[in-house]
């Protein structure tokens, strides 16, 4: 199957100007861009006049080797006045932003919407041209199309960082993120919850049969986990638990019994500096 294939069964009138793009810069996190939902500002922003004459763009970002995940089409509305270019507030790369650059007006299109983050095609030996046209011999093999509910591969225990709205969706979507929910499963450990607004620490610990999975389902179905500070935080600003980032500071057998995994909590909490000047709060 061919990307032509896809986008004819999903309607895309292939008749009209459309550009292929491959977003993969190593000065710049293009998978966090796109997790946390700046990539549409980022690829907005261009240094010469690639989008001046096409209709759309399928948008994708490189992943390993020269394969290619889909993120997007956009309808090229033109371009924008510097004076209406609007940064998002929290965009990580202020700094980057091209001098004397071009602003697209770039609007999202139902088109291959389901397919946002699932499909994988092999963009081909020529990486280094990240934007093509689309032509009738352009010749892109569909390599994968991930599960509905998928949202990354598991990346190993070090590596973990997730936004709450990816851990919310690995934990509803169990079939399809099932290497996620063995590995969490099978280790209890302390974890870290950081308030991405403030800054704020929260230092905890998981154990019992499904481990750290166990535990961080209860945040997914609570927003707050039952923690005190956590509990007044969203009380006082309820949406703030989508700012949450959880990731993993050691590992631990879960056979490890409770108190030997609190007593290493304790000692994150106090390396941390998280009772007082984090979301943990005093021993009562």
């Amino acid at each position: 199957m061919d990307l032509h294939d896809i986008m004819k069964t999903s309607g895309v009138d292939l008749r009209c100007r459309i550009k292929l793009v491959r977003h993969q810069d190593p000065r710049y996190d293009i998978p966090m861009l796109f997790r946390e939902g700046f990539l549409d500002f980022y690829q907005s922003s261009q240094g010469k006049a690639v989008f001046d004459n096409c209709d759309y763009i399928l948008s994708f970002i490189g992943i390993e080797a020269t394969k290619a995940l889909f993120v997007g089409m956009y309808r090229v509305n033109g371009r924008l006045p510097d004076d209406e270019v609007v940064e998002p507030t929290g965009y990580p790369y202020p700094e980057a932003e091209p001098g004397g650059g071009m602003y697209y007006d770039l609007q999202r299109e139902p088109f291959l919407e389901d397919l946002k983050g699932r499909l994988v095609i092999e963009w081909g030996k020529s990486t280094r041209s990240w934007c093509q046209w689309l032509r009738e011999d352009l010749v892109k093999p569909v390599v994968e199309i991930y599960p509905a509910g998928y949202v990354l591969d598991f990346p190993g225990y070090d590596e973990i960082v997730l936004p709450f709205h990816q851990l919310e969706e690995i934990v509803r979507h169990p079939d399809a993120n099932r290497i996620w929910h063995r590995m969490l499963s099978s280790v209890a450990g302390v974890y870290l919850i950081v308030d991405t607004v403030t800054g704020d620490q929260y230092v905890g610990s998981a154990y019992g049969e499904e481990g750290i999975l166990g535990r961080w389902k209860i945040y997914v179905n609570t927003r707050h986990g039952n923690n005190n500070r956590m509990v007044r935080l969203l009380d006082e600003y309820p949406d703030r638990f989508r700012k949450f980032r959880f990731s993993i500071l050691q590992t631990l057998p879960r056979s490890m019994n409770r108190d030997e995994v609190i007593r290493r909590e304790q000692r994150y909490m106090e390396k941390l500096g998280t009772r007082a000047f984090g979301l943990n709060g005093p021993i009562s």
